[in-house]
């Protein structure tokens, strides 16, 4: 069994499932702050800290979702998931860095990440969400 990770982590997920509820909602969206298959099968998928889906999210294993939520921890694969997620149409990915202090929101373009200020998806960007945590 694979311990759960750090404290900090789970003070950042709460911060995040509270900063990211409401606007996602607005926006017509499903926040679901909690660890999912992002995959088709045992065979092939990641599992990010949350994400953002247009539908409210069923089963065990989702092909994609509208963003994808990493928190970044020590010696961590989140941002070798990048094409993974890309491959698999995630629009947006939101990597938050405790260590570093960092937001990063990414947006799928021509099937690659690049930085994105603000979200596409909703009303939201890195610098306001970066503003908003009470960084451990």
């Amino acid at each position: 069994m694979v311990p759960a990770p750090r404290g900090e982590h789970a003070d950042i997920a709460q911060q995040l499932a509270e900063a990211l509820g409401a606007p996602a909602r607005a926006a017509g969206l499903v926040p679901a702050m909690g660890e999912f298959n992002l995959g088709l099968s045992e065979h092939d998928y990641r599992v990010p800290d949350g994400g953002v889906h247009r539908q409210r999210p069923r089963g065990v294993w989702h092909a994609t979702a509208a963003l994808v939520v990493e928190i970044v921890s020590p010696d961590d694969e989140s941002w070798d998931k990048l094409p993974f997620y890309a491959r698999h149409g995630v629009d947006e990915v939101l990597l938050v860095d405790p260590g570093k202090r960092a937001v990063h929101w990414l947006g799928l373009a021509d099937g690659a990440y690049a930085p994105l200020e603000p979200s596409h998806l909703f009303a939201l960007g890195a610098a306001e969400l970066a503003e908003r945590i009470d960084w451990p």
